[in-house]
């Protein structure tokens, strides 16, 4: 279900109207909706695990290496899952480091958060950095080396303009609102 279908589901079997305040919309009463969303899972290796929520609540779910790998100093290297998906259109897989990896060893998603699109069907690897200045890393087989996240996908309509409208802004990035 893409995200659009999900806002008329809202707005046609909850009663839910929009309303337009400088056009911003904003739901006229509070709404719970389930974005659960089946996601189609293939093993490409036998030692692959499929993916499953630790706890019920749980915003994401571990990815496994399928293969031993090290990962030398400063080096960025693919870890295979051994997996591929199917992700909801509408939706993204989000690819993060887990928490108790990033506090315990020296990787790092290089592209934090990676994304796996909804048309992508190859397999899903992790691209990470160890960012460790002399030490090597291994990464082991089984090992819980990364969380997805499915999450949804807002798309947009690009128009090319000569002039951008004003904001109090403007212009300022990159710290020019300070440092504290």
């Amino acid at each position: 279900m893409s995200l659009i279908h999900v806002l008329e589901e809202i707005v046609t079997n909850y009663g839910v109207g929009l309303k337009d305040s400088n056009s911003e919309y904003t739901l006229t009463k509070p709404v719970s909706i389930s974005l659960d969303q089946k996601v189609l899972v293939k093993k490409l290796h036998p030692d692959a695990v499929i993916p499953k929520y630790a706890k019920p609540g749980d915003a994401g779910f571990d990815l496994f290496a399928v293969e031993e790998t090290v990962v030398m100093p400063g080096q960025t290297v693919i870890i295979k899952t051994g997996l591929a998906v199917a992700v909801p259109e509408g939706f993204e897989m989000q690819v993060r480091m887990r928490s108790g990896a990033s506090l315990r060893t020296p990787l790092i998603v290089a592209n934090a958060p990676g994304t796996v699109d909804s048309g992508y069907r190859g397999e899903v690897g992790i691209i990470v950095r160890n960012v460790h200045p002399t030490l090597p890393y291994t990464v082991h087989k089984g090992g819980r080396i990364a969380q997805g996240v499915i999450a949804p996908v807002v798309t947009a309509e690009f128009t090319e303009v000569d002039e951008l409208p004003d904001s109090e802004r403007g212009s300022g990035g990159f710290g020019s609102t300070g440092s504290n």
